[in-house]
């Protein structure tokens, strides 16, 4: 049975990062995925162009953790954003700064920030092998190495970072959680977050492909309260709602939970402004009919919905539309509401929610508090962030905790 210090298993984000960081402190480091190729989700992240980080500190990384982010705390400020950024421009990968501070390679290409950790895995002499981990191995407790398809590889040290369950099509399959289970760890149920929304009803269908650019969405839970609100852009797509700010809001909802999404169609105006406005586009329309009259308000796609959701006919002469009829198009710009009948599946996620419980893990080391040796990195943690390079850097952070750690074994 070939010997090394510390394997790996996952050849993501994560996986490679930890494999770099325990090579470099001298340990004799296998790194292990079942791909033909590393890093094949990193290739599809932030649209090809790979969300690397965000520029913030790590304080306010973790702001944008809505769940275990207390977990987080020494591994972010261990290894913050400015301490990822310098790693990959220090080995040639440009970068930088764009809206919300997310951080992008100069190139637009995933496969500059690839490129320089397949480089860093080469430098720092990691063994790296195709083959699927089918059980970790223990020695009184503790972990002695893992079993594979292609034969067995002993150590003392073991990092999962086998990723959660979304995008299985690059691997991120869920082996991960059922092999911590085996050894005794709970598994949260993963469910998809930062997914798109399944309307109940079907308007959205009608509206399917429109983006909406400058809009301000709320997300209120069945009581009416707010619990999410963000301004940007999102999408109308044959099942319901997508785009980056729905992604947002789907973070914060709860499994078994109704909830329903608001959306103001003119954020820049407050009623009174929207009102001048109406009036102003009605007074230029007063002799035609009302369907004729939105245009300067609404996309064309829209406006059939808008005008069944107002109750005022679409033949109605715009002269004759009432003051109650115009508040009411009014409220309907402001508050256009949508049913959510639930999530998209976790497969369309471009994060997982739920894994190896964090309770079980040391925040410090990302250690198994079960089963000494076994490490834990990236998105196989119950831990998960908002849209912006958080969830990368989560990776990187966690990553880098247990690369040393397990290396320090």
């Amino acid at each position: 049975m070939n010997e090394y210090d510390v394997i790996v298993i996952g050849g993501g984000a994560a996986g490679m990062f930890a494999a770099i960081q325990a090579a470099s402190d001298g340990a004799k480091v296998l790194l292990l995925e079942p791909n033909d190729r590393l890093g094949k989700k990193l290739y599809i992240t932030g649209k090809g162009r790979c969300n690397v980080t965000n520029h913030c500190s790590w304080q306010e990384v973790l702001k944008n953790v809505p769940r275990n982010s207390r977990f987080l705390y020494s591994a972010l400020s261990g290894f913050p954003p400015e301490q990822t950024e310098a790693f990959f421009e220090d080995r040639g990968c440009a970068l930088k700064v764009e809206r919300g501070n997310r951080v992008f390679p100069v190139s637009d290409r995933s496969a500059s920030v690839i490129d320089v950790l397949r480089g860093a895995l080469r430098e720092t002499g990691v063994a790296v092998r195709q083959a699927r981990v089918t059980e970790l191995l223990t020695e009184n407790g503790r972990i002695s190495g893992v079993r594979t398809d292609r034969g067995s590889f002993a150590a003392p040290a073991v990092i999962l970072a086998t990723g959660g369950k979304s995008y299985p099509a690059t691997g991120s399959t869920g082996d991960g959680y059922r092999l911590a289970a085996v050894l005794g760890h709970s598994i949260v149920p993963p469910v998809g977050s930062l997914v798109p929304l399944v309307e109940d009803g079907h308007f959205c269908e009608r509206m399917q492909g429109l983006a909406l650019k400058n809009i301000r969405i709320r997300l209120l839970d069945e009581s009416g309260k707010s619990v999410f609100e963000e301004f940007g852009e999102l999408l109308f797509t044959h099942f319901g709602l997508s785009g980056p700010v729905i992604l947002s809001a789907s973070a914060h909802m709860e499994a078994k939970k109704r909830y329903t999404v608001s959306i103001d169609l003119k954020p820049a105006l407050d009623e009174e402004k929207l009102d001048a406005r109406i009036l102003r586009d009605f007074s230029e329309n007063q002799n035609r009919n009302f369907e004729n009259a939105l245009s300067g308000l609404f996309p064309k796609t829209m406006i059939p919905v808008i005008i069944e959701r107002s109750g005022i006919h679409g033949w109605e002469k715009v002269n004759s539309v009432t003051k109650a009829q115009r508040r009411a198009l009014l409220e309907l710009t402001k508050h256009f509401t949508v049913q959510i009948a639930g999530l998209r599946p976790v497969e369309e996620a471009i994060i997982t929610s739920g894994g190896v419980s964090v309770q079980e893990v040391s925040p410090k080391t990302m250690e198994s508090k079960l089963v000494p040796g076994l490490y834990f990195a990236g998105e196989i943690l119950d831990v998960d962030a908002y849209t912006g390079g958080f969830n990368l850097q989560i990776a990187w952070a966690t990553a880098f905790a247990a690369g040393h750690a397990a290396a320090a074994r």
